[in-house]
Order: C-alpha cells, then structure tokens, then sequence
C-alpha cells in the first residue's frame, strides 16, 4: 500500500483530518497501538472534529460580530447587577429553543454589547447562526435595500438566522422607513426564532422612542413579553480599563 497516494486521495477528498492523522500514523509507526476498529474510528473523529471547527468557524465570521467576545470573560466581580446563575441559565441557549428574546440595558460602558456579543459567540459554538447587526446601521441597509428593490429578500435572509442580536438600539430616533422595518423583523422572527436587544434607553421608554403608538404596541408586544431582562448597572468599565 502507497500510504503517500492515500494520504493524497484523502486530501483530494477534502477528508483533511484523516489525513493529518493518517501521516502522523505513517511517520510515527502508530498503527502497533490501535486495532482496527480503533483506527478507523480516530479517522472519523479526527475528520468530524476538523469539519465542526470548520463549520464553527465559518458561522461566526459570517455573524459579524464586532466584538472577539468569549462568555469565558465575563466579569461578574464588577458591581454592575450581573447576576451569574441566570446568566448560565440563559448560556444553555433554552431560550432559542423555546423562542424566546433577551433584552439587555444599561448605561453606556457597562458591558451591554460585550454581553451580547459574547452570547452570541456562545450561540455559533453551538452551531446555532447568529447574525448581528447595529441597529442603526441595519435601518440604513434596509434602507438602501428598499431602493434597490432587496428589502424582502433581506427580511427573508435575517429570518434564517435564529439569533439576531441588535445593538445600541434607539441611539438613531425612528423615522416612518425605520418603524415599518422594525415591525416587520419582529413580525417576521415572532415566535419563529430570537433576538437579543442591547440598549442604552430603559425599556419603560421605547414606546415613545418608537413613536406611532399603534405600531410601537405592536413591536413591543412582539419584544417584550417573551423576553428576559438583563439590567446591567454600575460604573463604565471602559473608564475601569483606563484607569
């Protein structure tokens, strides 16, 4: 048997990890130390293995976070209201199953985006496709995508996502466009699938910073009853950093 020809044929195949373990078995005699069984199954696994991470890979960078952030770094040592044992509750991602919504407020500086963020990294790890957007900058694309003839297409796209993270939303005040977009994601992801809302505006505001009170009923409707509530407090840890 030509072990360079089969180690070639596997990388052909795109079976990359069985490859790299196929030539480490090659160069260090490792075959004495496995049954047959036992080899191909480190074959599989080791190929199963590399294609997750792939995958993994692949579905975070299409998030597009802003963010690199890990739940691994969360401090829970700043007085800011972040209570541990929910937040672990909420990292078993039983809220996308049960789609569900998670607004999460503060101040500026206190974590809201990073929090966000670092669910959402949690959620691709878990193969689950996240998409995230500033909500500002989502209602300029969506914007342009009504000019162009794209709008419905987007809505489709962004309703394949089961999380859609949201952050800094009403920092932009809502005009008529922006309403009309606003209540056709949250009609659209209703009880379909999540959304995670970070905002600087306490929640007992967004109906008058939606504005139009029918559709501002609404939105909040379809947001708020269905979701759990993070309100984060204390001091700016950007400010914490600095110092």
């Amino acid at each position: 048997m030509n072990n360079h020809t089969t180690i070639e044929k596997m990388k052909q195949l795109r079976l990359h990890g069985m490859a790299q373990v196929h030539y480490s078995a090659v160069h260090n005699n490792m075959y004495a130390d496995y049954t047959q069984d036992e080899y191909a199954a480190l074959l599989v696994d080791q190929e199963w293995e590399v294609r997750q991470h792939k995958r993994i890979k692949n579905i975070t960078l299409r998030a597009g976070f802003k963010l690199n952030a890990s739940i691994r770094d969360i401090d829970y040592t700043a007085q800011r209201g972040l209570d541990k044992n929910y937040l672990e509750r909420i990292l078993t991602l039983d809220f996308i199953k049960q789609r569900q919504n998670i607004i999460i407020t503060g101040s500026t500086g206190v974590g809201k985006s990073y929090l966000a963020q670092a669910i959402g990294n949690h959620a691709c790890t878990m193969l689950c496709k996240t998409v995230y957007f500033n909500t500002s900058r989502l209602m300029e694309l969506f914007r342009t995508a009504r000019l162009d003839g794209t709008y419905l297409k987007l809505i489709k796209k962004i309703k394949r996502s089961p999380l859609l993270i949201l952050d800094d939303f009403g920092l932009a005040p809502f005009d008529n466009a922006s309403r009309q977009t606003m209540m056709d994601l949250v009609e659209d992801r209703h009880d379909q699938s999540s959304t995670i809302i970070a905002s600087q505006i306490p929640v007992n505001k967004w109906h008058d910073l939606i504005g139009e009170g029918t559709i501002a009923d609404a939105i909040l409707d379809r947001i708020v009853n269905s979701a759990h509530r993070l309100a984060l407090s204390g001091n700016s840890l950007r400010k914490k950093i600095a110092q």
